[in-house]
Order: C-alpha cells, then sequence, then structure tokens
C-alpha cells in the first residue's frame, strides 16, 4: 500500500493584479492555513518520502510553511506541475520511484480536484469527505488517498479516499 497526499496551495495574494500569476505569493490566510495544515499533518503522522511541487511562487510558500519535517523529504520542484491538467499530474505520480511509499503533490486546481475525482471514481458507498470534495477542493486542502498498486499503475478508479482535510477544519486556521 502506498500513501499519496495532494495539497492544494494555500490561499494567494491578488493584491497586486501587475503580477503574473506565477509569481503570487500566499496572503496572511494563507500562511495561517498552511502553518494549521502542518500542524494537522504532524499530528496524524502525515511525513511523505517525496514531494513533487509546482515552482509557483505560492506552491513553494505553502511547501515552506510545512518545514520543518521531522524526517526531510526528497524535494523534486517541477515546473510542468505549474497549473498541470490532471493527466500531466497522474504522469508525475506514476513517474514515481516504486521505493517511494508516501508522495505528496503540491499544485493547483483545477487539475488537483480533477485528478482526486478521477482517481476516485466511483465509489461503492459515498463517505461524508467524498461528497464534500466533489463540490470542491478550497484553498489549501489536503487529501490522502490509499493506493495499492505500484505508481506506475495508478489509474482511474485506483485510489481510496482516506480524509479530506480543509483549512476551515481546523481550529487554529479561523
Amino acid at each position: 500500500m502506498r500513501q499519496l497526499l495532494l495539497l492544494r496551495h494555500a490561499k494567494s495574494s491578488w493584491d497586486d493584479p501587475k503580477l503574473p500569476d506565477f509569481e503570487r505569493p500566499l496572503n496572511p490566510r494563507g500562511r495561517a492555513a498552511a502553518a494549521s495544515m502542518r500542524g494537522a499533518m504532524a499530528g496524524l503522522g502525515l511525513v511523505p518520502d517525496q514531494v513533487l511541487v509546482s515552482t509557483s511562487q505560492r506552491t513553494l510558500q505553502t511547501l515552506d510553511a510545512l518545514e520543518p519535517w521531522d524526517e526531510t523529504p526528497l524535494i523534486d520542484r517541477l515546473d510542468s506541475l505549474y497549473l498541470a491538467p490532471a493527466a500531466g499530474l497522474l504522469r508525475a505520480i506514476q513517474d514515481l520511484q516504486p521505493t517511494v511509499r508516501s508522495a505528496m503533490v503540491i499544485a493547483h486546481n483545477p487539475g488537483l480536484h480533477d485528478l482526486v475525482m478521477l482517481l476516485l471514481g466511483t465509489p461503492a458507498a459515498e463517505s461524508a469527505d467524498h461528497r464534500r470534495l466533489r463540490e470542491g477542493y478550497p484553498s489549501g486542502a489536503l487529501v490522502e488517498l490509499v493506493v495499492p498498486g505500484p505508481w506506475a499503475e495508478l489509474q482511474e478508479g485506483g485510489a481510496r479516499l482516506v480524509r479530506f482535510l480543509c483549512p476551515r477544519d481546523l481550529p487554529s486556521a479561523r
């Protein structure tokens, strides 16, 4: 069994309309939400072996807010994850080494939301988290999935939802 953590970057700033999208930083609310997610992840023992992160300013700042790790993961900053569609994100995950037990992807919507819905397929029984996730994937939200097979074989319906955490669910992010 493998663990896949999918984190949408935290809330970004729109204060400077001249700033290119790629360079938009986190806003204060986003920094607080990312720090809260770090605490939640630590409390749940969610520590990836490898992190794949988009190279945009807001995704890298989200990653920074998750540090320091108890055990530092291998971090791959990938230009290809910037605004990547679900298929591009899936390819990056399928390329993970077989020795990676737990992986995290920090990227953008709508690609992340589309990827999660693809990987979950149509479950026999839908949980409350699955229903909430179907409605949207807010900034700073984390999805934990179990992947029973090899990364290279991951495909539609190939993962099971463990949890869906949104910053608004965390007391310290409010």
